[in-house]
């Protein structure tokens, strides 16, 4: 390794990008959830209530009738009831239309780092991490669903979403007058929140119901149909590509040191010995190539942070750190098999004869 430096150098950044490749798209998926959980439980409520046929974290078209919101508010226990509409802006960032005042009293208001509330139709707020992406400022105009909008205020990120707009706006431009894509429940205590929920369920058969203990259990790639299995999908890929460049490195490591296996073997060294040398030097590179990847899904991260906050968030996954690690150095111990075992049953007089 210290002799053929750049053959090491090339073989170790080979490996290290699966390795990235793995710890980018688990930080991804994961920031992602966690970042959805952390924005519904800044609403301040209790109870989550969303459509038929919709998963907690998926987007849903506003399809609940509006009058579920009264009439909420008549339950017990229920204090006050919060209704969102849901429109896609561009890929998975989405704008929330809300009754500001109401989700105000809900969530004891934004956080304002820039203007202020809403006032006009045109008026939009957006978080601190859109801002950024779009390098704007209160009082600037932006372009969302095809309209321009005027910056009334910009708030820090962790509340209901990243774009927020006036209920009835975010209704008559998708088309769904009276119409909620979910209703945030708040409780006279949170205590009853188990009672409340059953009644709901009994009341409300149809749709879903989550407390905000779902909401943080669920958070999780696990719980989101496919990604599971696409991660599993792209280990597999991750496994092939280490496994190919270790093999390829460490056969041409074996071609070029004929005379050198020769000289061990005709000394005594054993075939095992040889295999053992040839293991070695392959699983070096693939803890260098897992280090490697590792600080650069901390340089990845950095680019999406600094580029695109809003729109994608990562997460350092310090659990899939030692399963990456197993990764590379199972695809480099399978690489450096055949090499090794044909160093291993070289003949030294051959060996020692060859030009």
């Amino acid at each position: 390794m210290r002799f053929r430096p750049l053959r090491t150098l090339l073989s170790i950044l080979l490996i290290a990008i699966p390795v990235t490749l793995i710890l980018t798209l688990v930080g991804i998926s994961e920031g992602l959830l966690q970042e959805s959980a952390k924005r519904t439980r800044g609403a301040g409520a209790d109870i989550l209530l969303r459509p038929p046929n919709t998963s907690l974290l998926s987007f849903s078209a506003a399809s609940m009738p509006q009058n579920l919101v009264p009439w909420l508010e008549k339950q017990p226990h229920v204090t006050l009831a919060v209704g969102t509409a849901i429109a896609v802006v561009s890929g998975i960032t989405s704008a929330s239309g809300v009754d500001l005042n109401k989700f105000e009293q809900m969530s004891g208001g934004f956080d304002y780092i820039e203007g202020g509330p809403l006032r006009e139709r045109d008026d939009v707020l957006i978080d601190d991490y859109y801002a950024q992406q779009q390098k704007v400022h209160a009082g600037d105009h932006i372009t969302l669903l095809n309209r321009k909008w005027r910056v009334a205020g910009i708030f820090a990120g962790g509340k209901l979403s990243h774009i927020v707009l006036p209920l009835e706006v975010v209704q008559d431009l998708e088309g769904n007058t009276g119409k909620l894509s979910q209703i945030y429940v708040k409780l006279d205590n949170p205590a009853n929140t188990q009672l409340v929920m059953d009644a709901l369920k009994e009341r409300l058969k149809e749709y879903k119901v989550y407390s905000m203990e779902d909401i943080l259990s669920q958070a999780s790639v696990q719980n989101v149909p496919g990604l599971s299995s696409f991660i599993n999908v792209m280990i597999g890929i991750a496994i092939v590509i280490a496994f190919a460049v270790v093999c390829l490195s460490m056969y041409m490591a074996v071609l070029q040191r004929t005379r050198e296996i020769g000289i061990l073997k005709s000394l005594g060294a054993s075939r095992a010995y040889v295999l053992q040398l040839i293991v070695a030097e392959a699983f070096a590179m693939g803890v260098c190539g897992t280090v490697l990847g590792i600080v650069l899904s901390f340089g990845g991260r950095w680019l999406i942070h600094t580029f695109v906050p809003a729109s994608v968030t990562q997460a350092i996954v310090y659990d899939w750190w030692p399963r990456s690690c197993a990764i590379a150095l199972l695809a480099s111990f399978l690489g450096a098999l055949y090499p090794g075992l044909r160093a291993a049953r070289q003949d030294p007089i051959e060996a020692l004869a060859y030009e």
